[in-house]
């Protein structure tokens, strides 16, 4: 009974459980393997510091941006997912990313959209809509109502803060 008791007050207090969200997760081929619990992707300053490029930082933890046609993936046309490059969440397909002529990574929907939040961003002066990572709330981009059929919608992304993996590899 001892031993039980000094391990229960081991256990620290007030420690929040950690925090669990939706994500459809996509296997090699594209092929969605269905909605699961995932545990939200937290880390301090620091560790986002070491795991990312300076821009990439400054992008998915500030919501900052690349300059037009200067990021990856602006003019990429292989056949694969985007993924966070913080979290590898899959984000897009390259089956909807098309040229928008931005100088960004363009897409007329997301893989899913359990895997992205939308939210007003009324910075500049403007009303826009920023996308983000579901599972660990990187900055993506912005969604605009300019794009082609069949959603009308352009997903304008930075492309520092995906990642892309050619279909049916790992």
């Amino acid at each position: 009974m001892l031993t039980s008791t000094i391990a229960f007050a081991l256990v620290p207090k007030n420690v929040p459980a950690a925090e669990t969200v939706d994500i459809e997760a996509f296997d090699a081929s594209g092929k969605s393997l269905g909605v699961s619990r995932a545990t939200k992707v937290v880390k301090t300053d620091a560790e986002w510091r070491a795991q990312l490029s300076p821009l990439a930082y400054d992008v998915t933890r500030h919501e900052g941006t690349e300059r037009a046609f200067t990021g990856p993936y602006w003019d990429a046309h292989e056949d694969g997912l985007f993924r966070c490059v913080c979290c590898d969440t899959a984000l897009f397909d390259s089956k909807t990313k098309y040229d928008s002529g931005t100088g960004w990574p363009s897409f007329f929907a997301p893989v899913s959209k359990i895997n992205v939040v939308e939210s007003a961003d009324d910075s500049f002066g403007m009303r826009r809509v920023a996308v983000s990572c579901k599972r660990c709330d990187a900055h993506l981009g912005h969604v605009f109502t300019d794009g082609p059929k069949p959603t009308g919608l352009r997903y304008c992304m930075n492309g520092v803060a995906l990642r892309f993996v050619a279909r049916g590899q790992a």
